[in-house]
């Protein structure tokens, strides 16, 4: 069975990009495949946090994986810093990574010109980490959004590194993209991004959004002066808004633009905002729901790491003995 791995940072501010994106994907892998899903609260670290909200954050990403459908007696749910392998690993493989290889990677580029004191060794070594991550489990396939790919194969190439210079330890991940949804824009600036940690809240859709913040965030979504309702790449605001759409929805994109022919943006971004009212509803109250129990979300993680530790100092153990430091 091949085994499927995706993890997401820990914030109160998830929102429809990490849903579908990677949720979604990891619930449709588990039907086939054995799956990992875990709160990198390592990767978080690497700019400022508070320790209070941080802790707070674990449990609600952890309520949002559940409520989207990840089952934990199918997936491995668990705490990154549960399991030491993760780090240990990653010295390791930042000792056959290269300072060119970082310096390319486009997510530290533009984290640090978000940083306003200095740039952290760790937000450099970022994706060293999120390698080690994936190879520690002999993943197969990794459900990311189209930002996170050249991530994926960074790890690939560190694999393949380190299995040329100390014999065959490691499986080559494959990233794999939804069709719809790999990639959701920021609705005030189509042409980057979701991301939760925007300077506007006018960038996202929170998981947790009440629907007035909908409705106020999705009439203000950028568009364009051409008032056809279609999806064309062409046209990123309307292109995204179309997309998000199909996604709460299931319509096609050729049902959407037959729908709004002859009418305008008012009447689309309308029904979009009550569209994603409507599919966000029962997913906000699954999630309250489990945030009413703290205690058995800490249980479910605490199982989860205990399985994932297993799995992991195996592969350690493995690591260890080929580069020869095991005695």
């Amino acid at each position: 069975m091949q085994r499927a791995l995706t993890a997401i940072q820990p914030t109160n501010i998830l929102h429809i990009g990490n849903l579908f994106g990677a949720l979604l994907p990891i619930v449709e892998a588990q039907r086939d495949s054995q799956t990992f899903l875990f709160v990198v609260d390592y990767h978080a670290i690497t700019v400022p946090q508070d320790p209070k909200k941080l802790n707070q954050a674990i449990l609600f990403a952890t309520a949002c994986y559940l409520a989207a459908g990840v089952d934990p007696k199918k997936t491995i749910i668990f705490q990154q810093s549960l399991v030491p392998g993760h780090t240990e690993l990653a010295w390791i493989l930042s000792c056959l990574a290269h300072m060119g290889e970082l310096e390319r990677m486009t997510q530290y580029k533009d984290k640090a010109k978000k940083q306003t004191e200095g740039v952290s060794v760790g937000l450099f070594t970022y994706p060293v980490l999120m390698a080690a991550d994936i190879l520690l489990y002999d993943t197969n396939l990794v459900p990311v959004g189209e930002d996170q790919k050249q991530h994926v194969e960074l790890a690939r190439d560190l694999a393949d590194r380190f299995n040329k210079k100390f014999g065959k330890t490691f499986v080559l991940p494959e990233p794999i993209m939804r069709k719809v949804g790999a990639r959701i824009m920021g609705l005030d600036d189509p042409s980057k991004k979701m991301s939760k940690s925007a300077e506007s809240p006018r960038n996202y859709i929170s998981l947790m959004d009440p629907p007035d913040v909908i409705r106020k965030k999705i009439m203000s979504a950028m568009t364009d002066s051409n008032a056809i309702i279609e999806h064309d790449r062409r046209r990123p605001g309307v292109a995204n808004l179309v997309t998000i759409m199909s996604l709460v929805t299931d319509d096609s994109y050729a049902t959407i633009k037959a729908r709004y022919e002859g009418k305008g943006y008012g009447d689309f971004k309308k029904d979009l905002a009550e569209a994603i009212v409507i599919y966000l509803q029962p997913l906000q109250a699954k999630i309250n729901g489990f945030l009413q129990h703290p205690d058995a979300l800490k249980d479910i993680l605490e199982d989860g790491a205990k399985r994932a530790r297993e799995l992991a100092e195996k592969k350690m153990a493995q690591v260890r003995q080929n580069i020869g430091v095991a005695l």
